[in-house]
Formats: C-alpha cells, sequence, structure tokens
C-alpha cells in the first residue's frame, strides 16, 4: 500500500555547517534528512521510505549534547510503501528454483513465490529453469507476475543491519500469474 505520512525527525547537523549567526541552510537540514532516510531504509511500522514530497517546518536548532551537533526539528512529507497481507502487486521474477521462484518488488527484494502456490503450473529444468502451465504461460527470469501477498514479515539482522521486509506470495486467485504485452500488431506476445 502507498501512502503518505507527515513524519517529525531531530536532524543532527555539524556546528561546522553553521555560519557566523549561528543559522544553518535548509539545504544542509534537507541533505542529512535524506542520508539518514537513506540509511535507514524503512521502519517496522510505516514501511519504506520512497520519497520525501515536501517540507513543512524546521524548528529553532538546539545542542543536545558535546558533539557540536546541533539538532533541527524537521516536519515533512513522504510518500511510504508498506506491503500488506491480501494485497494485489507486481513483481519481477530475478531466481528460479525447483520450490519456486524469488521476485522483487519494488523496495521489497525478497518475494517468495513457492510451487506449491503456483495453481497448474510446473517445473521445467535445465540450464535456464522455467515455470510453464497447460496454456504455454511462461515464468522466467525478468518476467512481471501480478500476484498476491500471503504474509508479510519485518526482519532485522544485526550483523548486516539489514532491515527490511519479506513476503509470501500466491498466484491462486482471478488475473494473476505472468503478464503479457501487446505486440506491435495488438496480440500479445
Amino acid at each position: 500500500m502507498f501512502y503518505q505520512v507527515e513524519l517529525l525527525r531531530e536532524v543532527p547537523v555539524l556546528a561546522e555547517n553553521l555560519d557566523r549567526d549561528r543559522l544553518v541552510s535548509t539545504r544542509s537540514v534537507v541533505t542529512r534528512l535524506l542520508e539518514d532516510l537513506l540509511r535507514e531504509k524503512a521502519d517496522k511500522d510505516l514501511g519504506y521510505f520512497l520519497a520525501v514530497t515536501g517540507l513543512k517546518r524546521i524548528g529553532k536548532g538546539e545542542v543536545v549534547d558535546n558533539s557540536g551537533d546541533v539538532f533541527f526539528p524537521v516536519v515533512f512529507n513522504c510518500r511510504m510503501f508498506l506491503p500488506c497481507k491480501g494485497e494485489i502487486l507486481e513483481g519481477v521474477v530475478h531466481h528460479i528454483y525447483r520450490l519456486g521462484v524469488f521476485l522483487r518488488c519494488g523496495p521489497v527484494k525478497y518475494v517468495f513465490l513457492s510451487a506449491r502456490k503456483m495453481p497448474n503450473f510446473r517445473y521445467v529444468a535445465g540450464e535456464n529453469p522455467v515455470y510453464l502451465n497447460d496454456d504455454l504461460a511462461k515464468i522466467d527470469n525478468d518476467v512481471v507476475i501480478r500476484f498476491k501477498v500471503l504474509g508479510v514479515r519485518w526482519i532485522e539482522i544485526r550483523d548486516d543491519i539489514r532491515k527490511e521486509f519479506v513476503m509470501l506470495a500466491s498466484l491462486e486467485g482471478d488475473s494473476l500469474g505472468p503478464l503479457t504485452l501487446p505486440g506491435p500488431d495488438g496480440l500479445d506476445l
């Protein structure tokens, strides 16, 4: 689910970025805010930070500790993506295995679609394995698949400081599966 939220963050700015009047440029604050959001990437409750869509207010800076950093309260709007169970999404196949396939869906790198959740598709082994169904629809690398979200889990791996969502997917339902693109003559490819 895509949505917009208003957030408040304390943004630290190095004292050396202040001018003689102890003022800081909006650019310094926004740059630091974007760097922090890029590093954080996602929040367990809010989802993935996709874009800052508006800067509402930068408050008065306050020195909080001996580091010399000045903290500015910043209120901004941010576009978010939070995957939800039951949602219909699209993803791109990037690994095919006998037990299923892995998809990428926007910022979500790990979406697993089990072979058991692909009705009428069968695994075809080979140098470049694929899944085929009786209508010759093919699930191959780089194919876009419309799927239903069966489950979503937030994972945190402390060694890698990796924090992200993973999903389980299914093709059980109407209008789910590999998407076909119309050819130049209007026929499906």
